[in-house]
């Protein structure tokens, strides 16, 4: 099993308020410094720095460079997946299925857009680091368990071709948003209101087309 993506084995977790308010300092100084120099050419003395702490301090909090890396890609990725009620006072039961996925669709483009930078240093670390990579597999499970589950009750409320199969519906939409919010907003792969693009990756229509229902089908 790959080594935890929030600690080390050397690790110190603070008990004090101060303990844990400096410990949030490197954090937040660490998501700063890969944002400017990547993962590789960061360094930790420049993450101390940033912190306003000595380069010993950093070692009371993390064994290394990869273990806070680690720790500053599961926050953003957990902050991706936190469900769109907990972000304001909308009762989702008020809303329709279609406003719900449009919702969550435009959320999600929402903190990822405000966390491009990071999130382009995190894709490109997952690609050779077990525990980054597995955090990132989490926030896709999270997000094509959920689109699986709305399938389903769409499918029992007649709204949705019972045909679909919900399982690979929910991997290939759920990695259509994903990877459209990383060419947009990591590879800049064109320049488009929010609105507009959350708008195109509303998904619902679709779960009843002729196309999707010739391609996902339950064989």
């Amino acid at each position: 099993m790959p080594k935890s993506a929030t600690q080390g084995p050397t690790a110190t977790v603070p008990r004090s308020r101060k303990g844990a308010q400096t410990r949030a300092r490197l954090l937040d100084a660490a998501k700063q410094v890969f944002e400017g120099s990547g993962f590789l050419e960061a360094r930790i003395s420049d993450i101390a720095e940033q912190a306003g702490l000595s380069h010993g301090s950093f070692y009371h909090y993390f064994d290394s460079k990869e273990q806070i890396f680690r720790e500053v890609a599961e926050i953003q990725e957990a902050l991706l997946t936190v469900p769109a009620e907990d972000a304001d006072e909308v009762d989702p039961a008020s809303l329709s299925e279609r406003e719900r996925i449009f919702r969550a669709n435009r959320l999600y483009l929402e903190r990822y857009r405000a966390n491009a930078r990071i999130m382009g240093v995190i894709e490109e670390v997952s690609r050779y680091d077990a525990p980054v990579n597995e955090a990132r597999t989490l926030r896709h499970r999270h997000f094509a368990d959920r689109a699986e589950r709305a399938i389903h009750r769409l499918q029992d409320d007649g709204q949705a071709d019972p045909e679909v199969d919900p399982e690979l519906a929910a991997l290939a939409l759920g990695s259509m948003v994903a990877r459209t919010a990383e060419l947009w907003l990591v590879e800049h792969w064109g320049d488009y209101e929010l609105d507009m693009v959350a708008e195109h990756l509303t998904w619902f229509e679709d779960l009843g087309s002729p196309t999707v229902r010739h391609t996902l089908r339950v064989e």
